[in-house]
């Protein structure tokens, strides 16, 4: 009964004819998906924040960026160090102060040749620094950790 049984099986090709051999009709199937399961999000990444991240007025620690920009739009002043990217961050613990200054370029500068000659006579160019005032730590201690 048991050797009727087995016979009768059905396998995925069919039934099983008692002279046939189950080996050749078994079909393996891919136990993982193949290919084709990453997708490219070019393009639709959010873009990046550049600006102010610290206002006039604002206490900054050192190491705080201030500004993040994609040219030289802002430049550093006073206790600010500037990025391999145009970055600005404060190199004391202080307040941030913006200034803006007459900006006089060298003569013989690329920037002279290109602005200066197309500005009106008697025109002043003006450029906008960020600067740190430092806190005074006169009379004051910092904790010191011993090594």
């Amino acid at each position: 009964m048991a050797a009727l049984a087995s016979l009768m099986l059905k396998s995925r090709a069919g039934l099983l004819v008692p002279g046939q051999c189950a080996l050749l009709d078994s079909v393996r199937f891919a136990s993982k998906k193949s290919g084709g399961s990453s997708k490219n999000f070019g393009g639709r990444s959010a873009g990046r924040r550049y600006g102010f991240k610290k206002q006039d007025g604002n206490f900054v620690h050192a190491g705080n960026i201030l500004a993040t920009q994609r040219l030289l739009r802002y430049h550093p002043g006073a206790y600010v160090g500037l990025g391999t990217n145009n970055t600005l961050y404060a190199l004391e613990d202080g307040l941030v102060r913006f200034t803006k200054d007459v900006y006089i370029p060298h003569p013989r500068s690329r920037e002279s040749t290109k602005i200066i000659t197309k500005l009106p006579r008697g025109a002043v160019l003006y450029k906008t620094f960020i600067n740190v005032l430092p806190v005074k730590q006169e009379g004051k201690f910092k904790l010191v950790d011993m090594v």
